[in-house]
């Protein structure tokens, strides 16, 4: 393994990858909210994509701040990254004074700007909350390489990297096992949470005030004039052909881990909608079909991931005008009050006309004991919509699998209007490995052999023991997520830190919290341990040691040449008497 310890002529050119990946991250997920989560933001005057990008600005500015001044003096190199940092905010470079006044007004923002209000939007927004692990690996690795511009690491530079860390760990929740969709109550809280980021908005670090030459540019507003960053947010992209959208939404449904019976049923759905609309062309009687459905499984299922999916198609395909995704549950349909509960629904269907509603834990809609005049008032006034509005509406209900059959069955009209019910089984522990690989991949992380084989021994623990409550892909999201916090207090205090030791992930870094430490016990580099692998041409499977997990291999069969990224574990045979 050859160790790549971090010269200063190449961290230039890694600050400012790490810079337009953060830039990335929060341009693309301000995108993605506004594209497929409209009811989650607010409107507002000047962007949700812009108020990202101001929010990135103020947090790389944060971070490098906050570590220059550890040791309160400004190395040359730290100068020169500063010069770096200020071209990615300005696209421009600055001569000595301007840099000075520049550097000089940064310092006296940044230490009046709170870390929650720069990361707020990836605890506030629910569908953000699944790139935390993104934002956590950026600002670890920013803070890392600016606290290495001028040599191996202090103490005091030490303390503040793992201030940073401490900060983010504090402000970014977990996404809770239990926790499918966000309650109204909680909707509210974070509309008016990111009304606030707004208003904090203002106050963000006005660095241009440091540049005479920045100065004397020309400003649309009290907002300082980034280039780059407005030519992204503020174009408007050419509208993709509803076939090339098509076709992008069943690629990214066949990209989907696991979930082979559900990726079956949408493309025969789609099947049927292409072959109805070809009828429809040439004159012929077409098959009218309802496409409300009812999506049954356990938390963290991909169930919401598949709606939002299916709505694009249904978009694409004329079936719908937009396709959009409405989320609720019974707390965004239900009041507390007698006569407020038909309007409410009524407001949320409204929201959802042309698109998708999504209603999880729908069980809940109809108390399961006593009277629940509310609730049935919800669902009568959700039947009438659906008939009404027939063209413009897909209602899809989501939840627990043996609770939904028993709400389908205490209703008619549901049961009628709802004939297409799609499982979605639990992950397998093969499938919760490479949804964890995934996550490693995409942010650059690798692993050890023995790293590997941890993951496949505690998820296949999670996966024999599981009960109704099982985590699935959240399970592996929050995995990550902890590995690669535990991998930063590792490395923290480490002097001479390599750019490889910014991106393994050892074995100790990988900790189940609900898998006991016995069942760790044979992971080791000379363990008796089997996993098996299988070859993607042929499907030969064969059992190795886990010094073959993440290596190059061949198939004895048929030659193939392939990664042994993952496998499963083989049970252990236990030997009869006979056989002792």
């Amino acid at each position: 393994m050859v160790r790549m310890t971090f010269e200063f002529s190449d961290l230039p050119s890694q600050f400012r990858q790490l810079l337009g990946q953060c830039r990335d991250l929060y341009l693309s997920s301000g995108e993605q909210c506004v594209r497929d989560f409209p009811d989650q933001v607010p409107q507002t005057g000047t962007g949700f994509v812009q108020l990202m990008d101001d929010l990135h600005r103020a947090l790389v500015v944060k971070i490098f701040i906050t570590i220059c001044e550890a040791d309160r003096r400004w190395s040359t190199n730290e100068k020169f990254l500063a010069e770096v940092l200020l071209f990615h905010l300005w696209s421009q470079w600055l001569n000595e004074e301007e840099l000075k006044a520049a550097i000089h007004e940064m310092s006296g923002k940044a230490s009046s700007l709170k870390w929650y209000a720069v990361v707020r939007p990836f605890d506030q927004i629910a569908p953000l909350r699944e790139r935390v692990g993104e934002l956590e690996t950026i600002v670890m690795r920013l803070a890392n390489v600016i606290a290495r511009a001028d040599g191996p690491l202090k103490p005091s530079e030490a303390n503040h990297v793992k201030l940073i860390q401490d900060e983010l760990q504090r402000h970014l929740r977990q996404i809770p096992i239990d926790e499918p969709t966000q309650h109204e109550a909680e909707h509210e809280a974070r509309i008016e949470a990111i009304k606030k980021i707004l208003h904090e908005a203002k106050d963000l670090p006005d660095t241009h005030q440091g540049s005479t030459a920045v100065q004397n540019e020309p400003k649309t507003s009290g907002k300082p004039t980034i280039k780059v960053a407005e030519e992204v947010a503020g174009k408007t992209e050419p509208k993709k052909p509803p076939e090339q959208v098509l076709q992008e939404a069943l690629a990214e449904l066949d990209r989907l881990i696991g979930l082979g019976n559900i990726k079956q049923e949408v493309r025969t759905l789609t099947n049927f909608l292409k072959v109805q609309k070809q009828r429809e062309l040439a004159g012929l009687p077409t098959t009218g079909l309802s496409l409300h459905m009812v999506f049954g499984g356990n938390p963290g299922t991909g169930k919401t991931t598949v709606a939002r999916i299916v709505g694009t198609i249904f978009g694409a395909m004329g079936v719908l005008k937009k396709g959009h995704l409405v989320e609720t549950d019974r707390s965004g349909l239900v009041a507390e009050y007698a006569g407020q509960t038909g309007p409410k629904t009524n407001k949320k269907i409204d929201e959802a006309l042309d698109g998708v509603l999504f209603i999880d834990e729908a069980y809940t809609l109809i108390a399961s004991e006593g009277e629940d005049p509310f609730g049935h008032e919800a669902v009568q006034t959700l039947l009438k919509r659906m008939e009404d509005d027939r063209d413009q509406l897909v209602v899809i209900l989501a939840g627990y699998p043996f609770e939904m059959e028993i709400l389908l069955r205490s209703n008619p009209g549901l049961s009628s209007r709802f004939s297409r019910n799609l499982d979605f089984v639990d992950y397998s522990p093969l499938e919760l490995t490479q949804i964890f690989g995934l996550m490693c991949d995409k942010n650059e992380y690798t692993l050890k052999p023995l790293t590997r084989a941890k993951v496949i021994v505690g998820f296949d623990y999670l996966y024999q023991n599981r009960d109704r409550y099982f985590g699935n892909g959240r399970a592996a999201r929050n995995l990550f997520e902890h590995a690669i916090r535990l991998m930063a207090n590792r490395i923290a205090g480490i002097a001479e830190l390599s750019v490889e030791q910014l991106s393994l992930l050892e074995p100790e870094d990988v900790e189940f919290k609900d898998v006991p430490f016995e069942v760790f016990v044979e992971v080791t580099e000379e363990s008796a341990l089997r996993f098996h692998i299988e070859c993607p041409s042929c499907k030969h499977g064969k059992d190795v040691p886990n010094k073959y997990l993440g290596q190059q291999v061949r198939c004895p069969k048929c030659e193939h040449n392939f990664a042994a990224d993952w496998g499963t574990l083989v049970p252990k045979v236990e030997k009869s008497s006979e056989q002792t």
